[in-house]
This record gives structure tokens, C-alpha cells and sequence, in this order.
């Protein structure tokens, strides 16, 4: 799909959803001196100023992480990647898993991004170059099959869809459970949208008979504007790290006191 831009989105609730749990789960997997891999799918262009027309036209970072930019703690690594970017770039900058990835990963650990749509690419690669990231202007689904099982073999592959193409809920559950069969010992994170009409149940209830050994967290979230249809956000994660279920329901917490809050 060439025509999504996650500009218009950038630094919304699910944003913040995604990205805290992703920084929760590399901070957790870079305490240990082991080198991985970080292979992320779909990666647009990795960093986000939300004062532009896309930001503004939709204001879904207004009802996002300027809302949410207090939840954290100060030493929580979504918060300590926020402040390396802001201080770096601006405070109205915002990072994209790519830079949230790089910001936590090591010198010895591989990034591997595929962007397709040209403009979003040409800027990855210009955000990413200082962190030595491999960025391809490729499938991302063709390069995840292709690298995995990747070298190092220890890490993660984050899966981020536009879901635009309604046939992404179909193919999702077999792609995954083949990456899953060629790289068995990988963290495999899927990110989905929680639509007023759902269309995620069936592809949930797939994965869960493909993976067994998986979880799901999903929250909830009053629409960023009137007619807006996604209502929450929701994480696939395969092989989920030890401790994975306190962060998960503190941010579970976190997410049900702000939606009173936003009614």
C-alpha cells in the first residue's frame, strides 16, 4: 500500500501503546550482553514533527502523547527514548519504532527496516543513517521471510501493517505462523487496530490456534475525533518476556484512566 502515511497518525494512542511496550521489551532483552537482530516490516520514516499539516489535520497526537507524555516515569525506557529525541531534535519531534529501536539497541545489535512507499523511505534513510540501520525499499513481509531466521539469531521482529488493504486480516495469521516455523526462537510483535466494527477477532483467534505460545494486550480509547473509527490498539507477541504481564497491566490501568478522562 503506497498510499498510507503514518504522518497523519503519528504520536496517537496507539503510538504510545505500541511503542512503550516495544521499548519495554528491548530494554528488557539489551540487559543481557548477548548481540540480536531488529527486523521491523513496515517502518515509515522514523521520526514525526507533529506540528506539520498531516499532524495537525487529523490531531490525533493532541489527544495522544500530549496527553500521555506524563505516564510515564522518568526511567521507563519510552520515556527515556521521548527525551533523547526531544532534546536531540525539538520538542514537537516524535520517533517512530525505528528510532525507538535504535535508541535502545547496542552497537553490536543489527537493524534491519523495509519501507516501500519512496518518500517515507528517502527519509528513513536519512533519520536512520546515524544509528548504521539497514534500510530496504522492499515488501516488508519478502524481507522478513528472506532474513529470518536472522544472524544473530537472539531478537525481534516487529510487524506493523497499514491494515488498509482489508486482505491484511487474512494473510496475517499464516504469514506470521510461517516466520514463526523458520525463526522459533524470535519475538515476533504484531501491532493491529481495534476498528469500531472489530474486524480483528478472526485474525486473533487464528494466530492463537497457529502460536500457542503467545500473548495479547489490547486497550481501549475514545476515538481521537468524531467518526474516527479505531477505538483501541492491540499487541501479538510471540514468546513475550518474563515480566511482560506487570507492564502490561500497568499500562492496562494507565490506558482505562485516561479513556474516563477523554470522554
Amino acid at each position: 500500500m503506497l498510499s498510507y502515511q503514518h504522518s497523519y497518525h503519528a504520536g496517537n494512542l496507539a503510538d504510545v501503546h505500541k511503542h512503550s511496550i516495544l521499548a519495554w521489551v528491548l530494554a528488557y532483552m539489551t540487559a543481557k550482553d548477548k548481540p540480536l537482530s531488529y527486523i521491523e516490516t513496515h517502518a515509515g520514516r522514523g521520526l514525526y514533527d507533529l506540528t506539520d499539516d498531516a499532524a495537525r489535520k487529523t490531531g490525533e497526537a493532541a489527544r495522544g502523547i500530549t496527553i500521555a507524555g506524563d505516564w510515564f516515569a522518568p526511567e521507563h525506557p519510552y520515556a527515556q527514548v521521548l527525551a533523547r529525541i526531544r532534546a536531540r531534535h525539538g520538542e514537537q519531534f516524535y520517533p517512530g519504532s525505528p528510532l525507538v529501536a535504535a535508541e535502545l539497541l547496542r552497537p553490536m545489535d543489527d537493524i534491519h527496516l523495509s519501507e516501500l512507499h519512496p518518500q517515507e523511505f528517502a527519509a528513513l534513510q536519512s533519520n536512520m543513517a546515524p544509528y548504521g540501520s539497514i534500510c530496504r525499499q522492499k515488501d516488508g513481509w519478502e524481507m522478513a521471510q528472506s532474513l529470518c531466521p536472522p544472524d544473530p539469531r537472539r531478537g525481534l521482529l516487529l510487524i506493523d501493517p497499514s491494515y488498509e488493504v482489508k486482505s491484511d486480516y487474512q494473510t496475517v495469521p499464516d504469514t506470521m505462523a510461517k516466520l514463526h516455523r523458520k525463526w522459533s526462537v524470535g519475538l515476533l510483535m504484531l501491532w493491529y487496530p481495534i476498528l469500531t466494527e472489530e474486524p480483528h477477532h478472526p485474525m486473533i483467534k487464528a494466530l492463537r490456534a497457529a502460536i500457542p505460545d503467545s500473548t495479547v494486550h489490547e486497550v481501549r480509547f475514545p476515538p481521537a475525533r468524531p467518526g474516527h473509527r479505531m477505538i483501541g490498539s492491540g499487541m501479538f507477541i510471540v514468546h513475550p518476556p518474563y515480566g511482560f504481564e506487570n507492564e502490561a497491566a500497568r499500562l492496562t490501568a494507565l490506558f482505562h484512566n485516561a479513556a474516563q478522562g477523554l470522554m
